[in-house]
């Protein structure tokens, strides 16, 4: 079965981190693709924030 998972940038974590944990878990047949945003958020004092949006799709077992 092919599926997928989303990991977002939220202020307490990133991304990056939580989708390499959970790639870690996977075995490389099982990557089907992994899919990566980034968008420029404004925040205050016209100062930007970055958010990062992966998209991995996966075989489960």
């Amino acid at each position: 079965m092919i599926q997928v998972k989303e990991f977002l940038d939220t202020d307490s974590s990133y991304a990056e981190s939580k989708a390499n944990q959970f790639l870690a878990e996977l075995t490389d047949d099982q990557v089907v693709n992994v899919c990566y945003g980034s968008i420029l958020k404004p925040g205050k004092l016209d100062t930007g924030l970055q958010r990062t949006s992966i998209l991995i799709v996966y075989k489960t077992k």
